[in-house]
Parts: C-alpha cells; structure tokens; sequence
C-alpha cells in the first residue's frame, strides 16, 4: 500500500470500537476522504487532540484500492481552532462550515477552491470570533463552486435587469424572477442583498472582513443559500437551527 500525504482539514470524528476514530476529512490533494485512526482513543495516542473539527495539519496514510476507507498513521499540526471552539457562536460557525464541506464535497474529488475557501472562512472566523459574514461568505462561493448559484443579475425568464432591484428566488426553482415572472413559493431577494452578493463574488474574504462595516447579503440570502446546500445535498442541517437559534 502506498503512503499519501496531503494537507488537510479534520471535518468530524466518531469513535469506532474500543480505541480507535473515524475521521473524515478534507485534503488538499485528494478531495474529502474517510479513515480510520488506530489507537485514537487511547490516552497516550500519537494523534492526541489533532483530530478536533476544523484542525488543519499534514497527514500521511495508507490507501487500499479496493477498500472505501484509508488508514492513517501520521500527522503534523498546522493550525489549530480549539480556542475558536469556546466561544459558542463561533463555535457553531466553525461546525457549519464543517458539516456544509461533508454535505457538498464529493468523495475523492480534490479541489483546492473548496479547501482554499474552507481555512480561508474558518481563519476569518478566528479572527473576528463573529461567524455571520464568514459564513455567509462561504456558502455562497461553496454554492457557486457547486454549480448551483443563478444568475444574479437578470430574471431568469424575462431578462429584466437585477441591478438595484428586488428579485425572488427559492431552492426549488432555477434562477431569479422578477415580480412579474415570480412563482409561488419564492421569497423576496432584497436589491440590496444582491447586490452585496455580486460584490462578495468578486472580492476576497478577508478583505471584505477588514472593512468597517463589512457588506451583508442580509438573512433572507443567506437562508436561500442554506435552502441550495439543503436541497441539492439532500439532507438537513442541524448546525443550521443552532446558528439561526442564536442569532
């Protein structure tokens, strides 16, 4: 069996058996992928606490071809989020990211856009410890990179302009419509959190983050995001209600 190695993300751990971890995870170099640790458990384990959530470190593993799981036996920490962790809304915002990245990411499909976007929007949030724009920013390019973002400069059907105007949109349905071409179901987009949208498109997170006042695409967009990653990944989102729970 070859060894890999790869720079990764830890993206959830559950135990297995008596001693050991599965670990799922996202690297650099090979996409989201699941393993087992052996010995996780035990109190004098190598792997100690590099297996909490959103810890960025190096790994090295084995890889079987004809089996799902890999197996690893080494890591190196990077950087750590545990301090992030004790602040709960952080706390939570770090866990959405986490758990978008599993509901997402593809197995074994490497993109590193998707990583690069990951760490970039859990290091903001370290930073500022005020998940909302961070977040906000990354479903929105997780959504883009997905290909499921619409248009958001034109109604889907007649082709009436978005800019500086109130358009309506659910998961359900492709694009945005304007007022005239709305279908039941849809919910108001405000001109203004689509225009904040188009402006986070086109410009870097932490950059965006260092402003005073840092634009927002307001809660109705950003519900319609989490709505897309719902819908399309099939499967709710229980970080969602506590996110939303606390704002």
């Amino acid at each position: 069996m070859p060894v890999r190695e790869s720079e990764a993300i830890i993206l959830r751990t559950y135990p297995l058996g008596d001693a050991d971890r599965l670990v799922s995870m996202l690297t650099r170099s090979f996409g989201r992928i699941k393993g087992v640790v052996k010995g996780a458990r035990k109190p004098k384990s190598a792997f100690g606490g590099l297996l909490e959530p959103l810890t960025y470190l190096r790994v090295w593993f084995y890889e079987n071809e004809t089996r799902e799981l890999v197996r690893f036996n080494q890591a190196e920490l990077i950087e750590s989020f545990l301090d992030v962790q004790q602040d709960y809304a952080a706390g939570i915002g770090l866990a959405l990211l986490a758990e978008v990245s599993e509901a997402v990411l593809p197995e074994r499909e490497s993109s590193d856009s998707a990583f690069r976007l990951l760490l970039l929007a859990a290091r903001t949030i370290k930073q500022t410890r005020d998940p909302a724009f961070p977040v906000a920013y990354f479903c929105l390019w997780t959504v883009k990179l997905a290909g499921w973002l619409p248009d958001l400069t034109a109604c889907v059907k007649c082709g009436r302009s978005a800019a500086n105007e109130a358009m309506y949109a659910a998961a359900a349905y492709p694009g945005l419509a304007c007022a005239r071409c709305k279908r039941p179901g849809m919910q108001l987009m405000p001109g203004q959190s689509l225009s904040a949208a188009r402006r986070m498109l086109s410009e870097r997170l932490d950059r965006l983050a260092a402003e005073p006042a840092p634009v927002s695409p307001g809660r109705e967009f950003q519900e319609y995001l989490l709505d897309m990653i719902e819908h399309n990944g099939e499967r709710k989102l229980h970080t969602r209600r506590l996110l939303e729970a606390h704002a």
